[in-house]
């Protein structure tokens, strides 16, 4: 199938791993006191910087998806009420609940159509890239990373669960429109990705791989469900530690993405299933997240990366500025630079936890790691997923 052309310029690929961003995130928020209303993107960009691992040469800002590109997969309807409640920081109330605006955790704020347009335009713009450039070119692999991305949550024709427009989807489209025969998608957050499996639903085209939180909003995903064959998922117990992710990355992962065999691979990495994350009861350090990354970036020749949930500033910033750094054959230095340092002191969060961090919040990259038994939860998800 023929792509047309795209409406945001495409960088070539430098030669190397790429970061797609924006600066729209450094002063958009969800408001008061909504889990989104810390610095993400914008300290995870500025700490990579501070580390000296992301120069002008490999980051590029996105503008944001255009009308047409988001109706790839939203309901022009659902688009035009987006826009309007951003214009009018309001809706009707019929209009505002058939799209679920304003209301659950996705609220009416200044930016809530361009930030996720934007969010969408970066992963859109990751995509082209991945398909215009050989990977043949660049030592076997073209890598992308764009952090803005992973909203997973979002349907068809309504916001849900944080997020707006649902850009994983957007850009799997994206790259089979392209030409791409197989995807194999891995979503690393620590709630399931209804949006992205109901949009995929029995395309043999795409494998989707969870790990969750069980007994967890959205409360889908589990492990008999298969989305018609086109997703495997892993609900996994509260205190998930270290050696039950990287046992389901060895066991589950590689295994079914290597015989899948895809084109592409994409990966969401949300950091809210770390242990110092405020929306899940997961026990993960940041390491294990890194690594499970690694192992799912080597699957394909092409790679993007997004990012996902995550609500504690720090934690997020550290998570995925060391996701860039596995990117990039990085390894994290025993105590921060003065200069990322300073990054990391000038985040703030209203929580209590913000009120009084601890120390290596600001002065390490790396978690200390948090291994443990690999439970008969975990052993048994595993096998469900195998069987």
């Amino acid at each position: 199938m023929t792509v047309e052309p795209a409406a945001r310029p495409v960088p070539a690929y430098p030669g190397r791993p790429l970061f797609v961003a924006n600066d729209i995130y450094r002063h958009s928020s969800y408001g008061g006191a909504h889990p989104l209303a810390i610095p993400r993107v914008s300290a995870t960009v500025d700490l990579a910087r501070a580390l000296g691992w992301l120069d002008g040469g490999c980051y590029w800002s996105t503008a944001p998806a255009t009308r047409a590109e988001i109706a790839r997969f939203h309901d022009p309807a659902y688009i035009a009420a987006l826009e309007r409640a951003e214009r009018d920081q309001a809706l009707p109330e019929d209009m505002a609940a058939r799209h679920n605006l304003g209301r659950f955790g996705n609220p009416f704020f200044p930016e809530m159509f361009r930030r996720p347009a934007t969010s969408a335009g970066a992963v859109l713009t990751a995509a082209d890239v991945l398909l215009a450039s050989d990977p043949a070119a660049h030592g076997g692999r073209v890598v992308v990373y764009s952090p803005p991305g992973g909203t997973h949550h979002a349907r068809h024709d309504r916001a849900n669960g944080f997020c707006y427009f649902n850009d994983p989807v957007l850009g799997m489209l994206r790259l089979l429109d392209g030409g791409m025969a197989r995807l194999l998608y891995i979503d690393l957050d620590a709630h399931h990705c209804d949006g992205v499996e109901a949009a995929f639903h029995g395309d043999p085209r795409v494998l989707m791989i969870s790990t969750h939180e069980e007994r967890r909003w959205p409360f889908t995903g589990a492990g008999t469900e298969r989305a018609g064959g086109s997703a495997r998922n892993l609900p996994v117990p509260r205190g998930f530690n270290d050696s039950e992710l990287d046992a389901i990355v060895d066991e589950v992962v590689v295994p079914l993405g290597r015989v899948f065999a895809p084109d592409a691979v994409v990966v969401q990495s949300g950091a809210d299933a770390l242990a110092d994350d405020p929306l899940s009861r997961l026990e993960l350090s940041n390491g294990a997240l890194w690594r499970a990354v690694a192992a799912a970036s080597a699957l394909a020749p092409r790679v993007l990366v997004v990012g996902g949930g995550g609500y504690n500033p720090w934690s997020v910033a550290r998570a995925w500025a060391g996701v860039w750094g596995t990117l990039n054959g990085r390894h994290p230095p025993s105590r921060l630079p003065e200069e990322a340092e300073t990054v990391l002191r000038g985040l703030m969060w209203q929580r209590a936890a913000g009120r009084n961090p601890p120390a290596h919040w600001f002065t390490t990259l790396a978690d200390a790691p948090r291994p443990g038994p690999v439970r008969d939860e975990v052993k048994l998800a595993i096998e469900a997923v195998l069987a």
